[in-house]
């Protein structure tokens, strides 16, 4: 094996995390050269960050456990919507189709107030609704003292309901007892 010299990459991370770094760099070159050839401006999403660069999208942040499993109706089309979005954050979720939802949400404490259409369970925590990922892994990077969270109802707009126009809604923290407050927002 031959040395390293300092400019290589000495870990598969670091040169991921270069490989990365170099494809959102040539990404932009080739934009803006297109753009200006077009003569528009270039008008570019929020920029990447250094951990999206090393995560990448559908990859979960180191420690935030990445099993789910979902308890969902057959026949529910935004179930299998939230699914898709939680896959494509990095989940990797087991899907247990089943029409007996109310006993599955009886069975790990959701509160009747919070209940949407289908529940979940990932790491020790109860997951209920239309939970966007990024607030599941806020969740589970924070570790607060909760049995869950919850989107009460199907709010458009949140994953797995996208279309029409967008509600505002509550995403709901709630414990054991069945007591709740607000955890994030959109």
């Amino acid at each position: 094996m031959t040395p390293h010299s300092d400019s290589q990459p000495r870990s598969r991370r670091e040169f991921l995390t270069a490989a990365a770094l170099g494809a959102v760099g040539v990404g932009l070159a080739v934009a803006s050269s297109t753009a200006t050839a077009q003569g528009r401006p270039l008008h570019s999403p929020a920029p990447l960050t250094v951990p999206d660069a090393i995560t990448g999208p559908g990859q979960l942040p180191a420690g935030v456990p990445s099993a789910i499993t979902v308890y969902k109706d057959p026949n529910c089309g935004c179930c299998a919507e939230w699914v898709k979005h939680i896959k494509a954050a990095g989940f990797v979720a087991t899907v247990r189709d089943t029409a007996d939802m109310p006993t599955v949400k009886a069975s790990m404490g959701v509160p009747s107030a919070l209940e949407s259409c289908h529940t979940a369970r990932v790491g020790s925590y109860v997951i209920e609704g239309h939970v966007p990922a990024d607030v599941m892994v806020k969740l589970l990077q924070t570790k607060p003292l909760a049995l869950g969270l919850a989107v009460p109802g199907m709010p458009m707009g949140s994953p797995g309901m996208e279309g029409g126009k967008p509600d505002k809604y509550d995403i709901m923290l709630f414990d054991k007892t069945g007591k709740s407050r607000v955890f994030a927002s959109r």
